[in-house]
């Protein structure tokens, strides 16, 4: 079997040893429910938990309280505006902001409570002439999404200061950073930016699908938006007494396999992050072909282009041919797409598995493809 070419790990990283054998080892060997039994195994799978939910903590500057385990990115930023949009003092003359940079996960949530008449109004952030958010252009509003960095154009943005020029204008504006693209290229510290809530997904850092984590910064000030067991510490016909944070955002069974290869995958990421000398080669290279339009800068984290006449699906599919595999398409982010003026991108993103030689196959089939 030819080898593939995986350069798609924006969208999905693939798995280091460490993970496999993590999970594998636990579902053979420790498998139990968590926070539902006082067996010795079941004892261990708690300490496990609370293991990995200190060092996520400690990965991103945070306090294990304010970690809260979900299904991924898409499930924290759905669930945040729940939590909000739940809250006694929530009021639907509030107004949202938003940008072009963001995930169709990060503004649609926000966009159906607008669109059902339960938030008044939406601002849309400026983007300077690089489609960066200009942060001394952050209009005044009650609550903010922040895209860390585009998954099309793989730049970091100046998270810390667009929360501060925000307080500035409103001292009690909310934020909310999707960080799913960021936290694996740069260190977060959510301490630092000031943010109130944060999301990434276990997959893009090497852990498995089906975990994300969800920081909330005050934790116990908030009412859950989801219920069930393991969030209960007393309950009667007539009241509910709930656990405090995190165990009242966890209701129901914990994705444990997934919590299982959490640890290893940070491990393994804060050791090695993607080398993104690889990208600026591509780019070197990309740029010497006529036919090909490139999107993103040649120091940024992931490589977006198009190629002049061809649907990026039709690129994509003969990069399959050639068993490279990227990611094709308006990568759930439309909007950066539509200000752009291109009906979707190609785009190629790279891992620690990569090396110098898949981006020489890369150039070698792109070239093929467009000559």
């Amino acid at each position: 079997m030819n080898k593939i070419i995986y350069l798609d790990a924006a969208a999905s990283a693939l798995k280091p040893e460490t993970v496999i054998k993590s999970e594998g080892d636990f579902l053979r060997e420790s498998y139990a429910n968590a926070g539902r039994g006082v067996c010795t195994r079941a004892v261990a799978v708690d300490d496990m938990v609370a293991n990995a939910r200190r060092r996520v903590a400690k990965f991103i500057g945070a306090n294990p309280n304010q970690i809260v385990f979900t299904s991924g990115a898409t499930d924290g930023l759905n669930r945040i505006v729940n939590i909000l949009s739940r809250q006694p003092w929530y009021s639907e003359m509030s107004t949202f902001a938003v940008s072009d940079l963001d995930h169709h996960s990060a503004r649609m949530p926000w966009e159906a409570l607008l669109h059902n008449g339960k938030i008044r109004k939406m601002f849309k952030c400026e983007l300077d002439k690089n489609f960066d958010i200009n942060p001394n252009e952050i209009p005044k509003t009650d609550f903010l999404i922040i895209t860390a960095m585009s998954n099309v154009l793989g730049r970091a943005q100046d998270v810390k200061k667009i929360i501060a020029v925000a307080r500035k204008k409103n001292p009690d504006v909310v934020t909310i950073v999707d960080a799913s693209q960021y936290v694996v290229h740069k260190k977060i510290d959510v301490k630092k930016w000031d943010c109130d809530f944060l999301v990434f997904s276990g997959h893009k850092i090497g852990a498995d699908t089906g975990i994300g984590i969800l920081y909330i910064r005050d934790s116990e000030k908030y009412f859950p938006d989801k219920f069930g067991g393991g969030m209960v510490a007393k309950i009667s016909d007539k009241k509910w007494t709930l656990n405090g944070a995190p165990e009242k955002w966890e209701a129901g069974t914990l994705p444990l396999t997934q919590i299982a290869g959490l640890v290893p995958a940070i491990d393994y990421l804060e050791k090695n992050r993607p080398d993104t000398d690889l990208i600026k080669y591509a780019y070197d290279e990309l740029s010497k072909l006529p036919r090909i339009k490139i999107l993103t800068k040649r120091d940024d984290a992931i490589l977006s282009f198009v190629v002049d006449n061809m649907h990026p699906l039709d690129v994509g599919a003969m990069l399959g041919a050639y068993n490279i595999c990227v990611r094709v398409g308006n990568m759930c982010a439309s909007w950066i797409h539509q200000l752009i003026g291109v009906p979707g991108s190609i785009r190629l993103s790279i891992g620690s598995w990569n090396t110098i030689g898949d981006i020489k196959n890369f150039i070698s089939a792109i070239k093929k493809i467009v000559k």
